[in-house]
């Protein structure tokens, strides 16, 4: 494995690169076969082409009980066969987020097409064929079976696909949508690694076991997928208590009650997502010329006299004096 190019070898908390690019055209599909044997999930892989050469890239996170991974490559197809399952066996649940490029999933209970923005859920140790005829960008969740039956799963029977990056406000699977976003944070392009294994597991089991459960538990998970769906949308001004309950599988008093027992509220909440977003418009040259009222708006406030007061009461300091400070720490 020598002409391998990575970073150290993978250990808790860190992320551990591995690309076929700048590999012998010749030997990529037989040094990424081995590299995810090794790290992922050991599979066959062959190209529809065949003079292309691969050119695929990935980031592993193996956590106490969970293993992240982001994926990207050209046009390919990859198949676990029954033997490779009987000589490999990866004994887990396997959570696919589809980010870019359309693919088909082969499995014995049919063939299942997926999109960006939906999420395939299937036993790993059951043989499957996968095409991605675009190429593919996606994340990927590994949850061993001991892990997902402590957390009250039962082994899928049948590929599952989710939604989870539906565009409206209302679409998707919220819990699914705030996992992509951690396992992104943690294993993604721009991610660093750090990765809350309890709020990954939290949101794991409040998509596939408990959706609607209670306790501490879900509790975690509902407040992930609230504060994810705040942050998705911010710019709004119509957001409000009911949209985030709704969209999260909650009435409102239980949403109340999971933000409380994080110290916050609906309003606080949004207030202080917004401040951190005006804050950091406010010190950005690219929106020097924008009014300080146009960037409140831009950042769902209804007016420029709340955009102040709210801005005032979470930073001591109003929008205009703000972006003074950080027009003179520039200088």
């Amino acid at each position: 494995m020598g002409l391998v190019s990575r970073a150290t070898p993978a250990s808790r908390g860190a992320v551990d690169r591995f690309s076929t690019r700048g590999l012998p055209a010749a030997r990529r599909i037989e040094l990424w076969e081995e590299h995810n044997a090794d790290a992922l999930v050991a599979l066959q892989c062959r190209m529809f082409e065949d003079d292309s050469a691969l050119e695929a890239s990935e980031a592993n996170l193996q956590l106490d009980r969970l293993h992240l991974a982001h994926v990207e490559a050209n046009p390919h197809a990859v198949e676990r066969t029954a033997r490779t399952v009987r000589t490999r066996p990866t004994e887990s649940v396997a959570l696919y987020f589809t980010l870019r490029g359309e693919a088909f999933f082969y499995h014995d209970d049919g063939v299942r097409m997926l999109r960006p923005g939906q999420l395939l859920v299937c036993d790993a140790d059951r043989p499957f064929l996968r095409g991605f005829s675009q190429g593919l960008e996606e994340l990927a969740v590994k949850v061993p079976y001991d892990v997902f039956r402590a957390a009250g799963g039962t082994m899928p029977r049948t590929a599952q696909v989710i939604e989870f990056g539906t565009p409206s406000p209302s679409g998707g699977n919220a819990h699914a949508a705030a996992l992509a976003e951690l396992v992104a944070r943690a294993v993604g392009p721009d991610g660093d690694g750090a990765a809350d294994e309890d709020a990954v597991l939290d949101l794991v089991t409040a998509v596939l076991v408990r959706p609607l459960g209670s306790g501490a538990q879900a509790a975690g998970a509902h407040f992930a997928a609230a504060e994810r769906y705040v942050r998705r949308w911010l710019r709004d001004p119509t957001m409000s208590a009911r949209r985030i309950a709704d969209a999260i599988g909650l009435s409102e008093r239980q949403l109340s009650r999971v933000l409380a027992e994080h110290g916050t509220s609906v309003p606080r909440l949004v207030a202080r997502r917004r401040v951190e977003m005006a804050s950091r418009m406010l010190r950005m040259p690219s929106y020097a010329e924008q009014t300080v009222e146009a960037i409140g708006r831009r950042c769902g406030f209804s007016s420029a006299a709340q955009f102040s007061r709210v801005f005032r009461e979470q930073s001591g300091m109003s929008p205009s004096e703000a972006r003074r400070y950080a027009l003179a720490v520039r200088r």
